[in-house]
Order: C-alpha cells, then structure tokens, then sequence
C-alpha cells in the first residue's frame, strides 16, 4: 500500500474534505489521526474508517489553541513514532459578497484566524518532521490568479495567503526532505449542502469543466493519497489541480 506504515494528523477531519482524505489515507495503510471541535463528526469518521479494517483515532482539538495544538501533535508523535503526513481543512468564517461593503474589522479578523491556524498546525508537524528528516505537508483549496468571479469577498483572498504561505514553508522545509503541497479545486458538490436551491449551482460546477463531471469526494481521497506517498517524492512547492478541467493552467 501507498502508506504503509505512515502517521498521519488531520485537522478538520470530520467534515467533508478532511474525512475524505482520511478515509484515502488509511485505505493507503497509513494510521490516521483525526481532530477538530465537533466528536460526534470526527467519530463518525473514524467508524467508518475502523469498519474497512483501517486505523484511526480522534481528539477534540481547537486549531487556534497554540498550548492544545502543540500537545496534541507532540502526543501523536510519541503514541505512533513519527508525523508523516499534516492536514489542515478546519472550517472559517466565509465572507461573501463585495468587498466594498465589508466591514474592515469582521474582514480582517476572518484572515487572522486563518493564517493563525494554519501557521500553529504547520509549526507542530514541521517541527518533527524536520526532525525526522521526512514528511508531506497537505492544504485545499489552492489559487486562482485568473479568477474573474465578483463577491467572493475573502474566500478567494483566504486561499490565496494559503498558498502563499505553502510556497515559503516549501523553501525552508525542502532542505529537511519535507514536501509541502496544495490541491486545487474548483469545488466539490459532494461537499456541498442538498436542496433544491444548490442544484443549479451543482450543476454549474458538472457544467464549467472540461471533463462534464466534477471532482468527487473518492477522487480528493485518492489524490491526496498519491501525492502524501513516495510516488510523488519529486513534488513540492506546487498546486496539482483537480479541478477536472474548470480551472485551466
């Protein structure tokens, strides 16, 4: 298997994202570790993971919590012996609509707690993973420097400092043999809530790429797993897109 004998931490994993990749990390053979604010999503998660015959634990963890981050990433290193893998796809506060009548405060308190989690999250794994001398560092949702789309207010400038961030922490960890990658979307439907009123806009996504089907949840799992596995040893510093077509490089 792609990750035999790999450890791998997500934050986030009970929801839709971070329970894919989990599920396509232990199909792999890696021994996942799932955190978040919610047990009940993060069990769900880590059952159906155990009944495929997989590994899997969880911990109620907040991602903004330096002191609760650290200890928990420190305790899964010491339980399983290595942090092989480190995902961040916890929940923010979405802001939609024009910028120009955003409030500045709410605007940029949603941008601090995102940099603040993900540069927690990151300093906890890469901290043994420079140690180690290996590992792979995962984010979603990647940049569009072409994107044309008005009201997306600080969605798209969110992921943006994201993948600003995975290009400098790629610089400084790629001397320690530590890959840092993201995964480019153009949405998943799957992910997304059922109704009548989001079918259109499911519908828009099958429509606008190249291949008429979106991305899955199965395909986020599978890929995820090929690029966190030594097939992909030569990637870093880099979005792979699987956005079947949507989003044109």
């Amino acid at each position: 298997m792609l990750l035999d004998n790999r450890t791998a931490i997500i934050f986030g994993g009970g929801g839709a994202i971070g329970g894919a990749m989990a599920r396509g990390f232990a199909v792999e053979g890696a021994r996942v570790f799932l955190a978040g604010r919610t047990p009940a999503t993060l069990d769900a998660v880590a059952e159906d993971i155990r009944s495929a015959g997989g590994l899997a634990e969880t911990a109620r963890v907040d991602a903004l919590d330096e002191e609760a981050v650290n200890g928990w990433v420190d305790s899964v290193a010491e339980t399983a012996g290595s942090v092989d893998i480190a995902v961040n796809v916890i929940s923010h506060d979405t802001m939609f609509g024009p910028m120009s009548e955003m409030k500045a405060g709410d605007f940029a308190q949603s941008l601090e707690k995102m940099a603040r989690s993900f540069v927690l999250t990151t300093q906890a794994a890469a901290r043994h993973m420079v140690g180690q001398g290996s590992g792979v560092i995962l984010h979603f949702g990647g940049s569009d420097a072409g994107n044309r789309m008005p009201g997306l207010g600080n969605v798209q400038i969110g992921c943006d400092m994201v993948e600003a961030m995975r290009r400098q922490w790629a610089c400084e960890l790629g001397p320690h043999s530590v890959r840092v990658l993201s995964m480019r979307t153009a949405g998943i439907p799957e992910s997304m809530p059922d109704g009548p009123q989001m079918d259109p806009v499911k519908q828009q996504m099958v429509d606008a790429t190249l291949l008429k089907r979106a991305a899955t949840l199965t395909d986020v799992g599978r890929v995820a797993a090929f690029l966190a596995s030594d097939h992909a040893a030569s990637l870093t510093s880099t979005q792979v897109n699987i956005s079947a077509g949507a989003l044109v490089d």
